[in-house]
C-alpha cells in the first residue's frame, strides 16, 4: 500500500543494509508492525464500509420502491409534479439572483433541499440528545435519496464546486455561502474539506489517475472483487486525508500540505465533538456516513479510469471512461471531456466532446452508453459480466463481440503488481 509504505520507510532505511546481526532482524520486525497495524486496520474500516453502504443501501432502495408505488396513485403523481415544477420555478428566479452562473441552479436546488431536510433533522437530533431510529431513517433518506440518487448528486455538484475558484454563490452572497458544499453540507457525508478544493483539483488533474495518483486504481485488477477490498482498503487513507497530505508532503508542496491539514483538523474536531456529545449519535451520524463516503470515493475512483492501456497507465485519454446514462447530473458522465478542459463549464462538455471525438477515436478511449459509474462497477466488479459491458460499449471502428471482449480484457489487467 503506498501510504502504508510511505510511512514505514524512514523506519526501513534506518536498518543497515550490510549485516544480518539479531539488531538488524529485530528492527525488521519493528519496521513491519506499523504496516501491519496499518494494514489491519484500514482493512477493519473497508469491511465496516461495505456493511454500512449495505444498511443504507437497503434503505435507499426501500425508499425507491415506496416511491415508484407511490408514483403510480395518480393524484399523488400529479401533485408532485405540479410542487416540483413550481420548486424548479422558484429556484431558477432565486438562481439568477445569488449564483455567479445561473446555469448551476441545478446544484443550489440539491443544497437547498439538504439544508431544509437534513441539517435541521441533525440539530433535532442533538437538541433531543438520545438518538432515535425515526431521525435516523430520515436522515439517511435526506442524504441519500432513493436508490442512492441524492448523494450521486451531492458528490457531482461537490465536483463541479471544487473546479469553481470563488465557489458557485455570487460575490454579493459569497462571504456566507462561500463553497457551501464542500465546507458545510460536507460534514454531513463525511467529506474532509479540502478533498476537492485541494485533493481532487491540485493532487488527481495534476496526475491524471496515472500512477502516481494517490486514487490510481491501474494497479489492480478492475474485475476482482478480492483486488477492489484492498483498493477500498488504501481508499480510507484518502478519506481521512492522509494519503493526500503524505502526497504534498513528499513534493515539498506547503501551500496545499497546509491546506489539507487544516481540512482534516476541521473534520476530526466535528467529529471529536459530535462523540464527546454522544457517542451512539456519533456512530449513527457521523460515522456511518463517513464509512459509505469511503465507499462512494472508491468506486467512483475505481470505475472512472477503469480501462488504461497497462503499458501506459499516465495516458489519461485512454485510461478516463466516458459513460452516457439517464440522469448524468451536471454531466459527470463526460468524465474525458472535463480531465481535457477541468475549467470548462459541466452545459459546454457535451459540445467539446464533439471537438476531441478524433482524439478519443485515435487514443482508443472507451465509451460506454445506458450506463452510470454504479452499474459500471457493479457489471465490471460486483457481477464480472463483461458480456454485458461489451453490448454497452461504443466501438469507434466496427467490432464483433469477441474483439470488444478481448479489448476490455485487457485494458483491466492490473498495470503493475498489487501488494495485499
Amino acid at each position: 500500500m503506498q501510504f502504508v509504505g510511505q510511512l514505514t520507510e524512514a523506519n526501513l532505511n534506518d536498518v543497515r543494509k550490510d549485516t544480518r546481526s539479531k539488531t538488524y532482524w529485530r528492527a525488521m520486525r519493528l519496521g513491519a508492525i506499523p504496516k501491519l497495524v496499518f494494514r489491519c486496520v484500514a482493512v477493519l474500516m473497508a469491511l465496516g464500509s461495505i456493511a454500512a453502504v449495505s444498511l443504507v443501501g437497503v434503505l435507499s432502495f426501500a425508499f425507491y420502491g415506496a416511491a415508484m408505488l407511490l408514483g403510480r396513485v395518480r393524484p399523488l403523481r400529479d401533485a408532485y409534479q405540479f410542487l416540483s415544477r413550481a420548486y424548479d420555478r422558484f429556484l431558477d428566479r432565486i438562481g439568477q439572483e445569488v449564483l455567479r452562473d445561473s446555469r448551476d441552479t441545478p446544484a443550489l436546488r440539491l443544497m437547498v433541499s439538504l439544508s431544509l431536510t437534513a441539517m435541521p433533522i441533525f440539530a433535532i437530533q442533538l437538541v433531543l440528545g438520545k438518538p432515535r431510529l425515526l431521525l435516523a431513517i430520515a436522515f439517511y433518506f435526506s442524504l441519500y435519496g432513493p436508490k442512492f440518487q441524492r448523494s450521486v448528486r451531492m458528490f457531482s455538484a461537490k465536483h463541479m464546486e471544487a473546479h469553481r475558484p470563488q465557489g458557485y454563490f455570487s460575490e454579493k452572497y459569497d462571504k456566507v455561502f462561500g463553497r457551501y458544499v464542500e465546507f458545510f453540507l460536507g460534514y454531513l457525508y463525511g467529506d474532509l474539506p479540502e478533498l476537492g478544493r485541494t485533493v481532487h483539483v491540485r493532487l488527481h488533474h495534476k496526475e491524471n489517475g496515472g500512477p502516481d495518483d494517490n486514487a490510481a486504481s491501474s494497479g489492480y485488477d478492475r474485475t476482482s472483487r478480492l483486488h477492489f477490498l484492498w483498493y477500498l482498503s488504501d481508499n480510507i487513507w484518502t478519506t481521512l486525508g492522509f494519503a493526500p497530505y503524505v502526497y504534498f508532503k513528499a513534493r515539498g508542496d506547503e501551500r496545499n500540505r497546509r491546506r489539507m491539514l487544516w481540512g482534516m483538523t476541521r473534520y476530526f474536531v466535528y467529529f471529536g465533538a459530535v462523540f464527546l456529545y454522544d457517542w451512539r449519535i456519533g456512530i449513527v451520524f457521523v460515522f456511518v456516513p463517513l464509512l459509505c463516503m469511503n465507499f462512494i470515493m472508491a468506486i467512483t475512483s475505481w470505475v472512472q479510469h477503469a480501462f488504461c492501456d497497462p503499458e501506459h497507465p499516465e495516458d489519461y485519454f485512454v485510461n478516463t471512461v466516458t459513460v452516457f446514462d439517464e440522469v448524468n447530473f451536471m454531466n459527470e458522465g463526460y468524465h474525458l471531456c472535463h480531465h481535457h478542459r477541468s475549467g470548462l463549464h459541466w452545459t459546454e462538455m457535451p459540445a467539446h466532446l464533439e471537438r476531441i471525438r478524433d482524439k478519443m477515436r485515435e487514443s482508443g478511449s472507451l465509451v460506454f452508453r445506458d450506463l452510470d459509474f454504479i452499474q459500471l462497477f457493479i457489471e465490471l466488479t460486483l457481477l464480472r459480466r463483461m458480456d454485458v459491458l461489451a453490448e454497452k460499449l461504443v466501438p469507434w471502428e466496427p467490432m464483433n463481440h469477441q474483439q470488444r471482449l478481448a479489448l476490455l480484457a485487457n485494458r483491466t489487467k492490473p498495470a503493475r503488481a498489487v501488494s495485499a
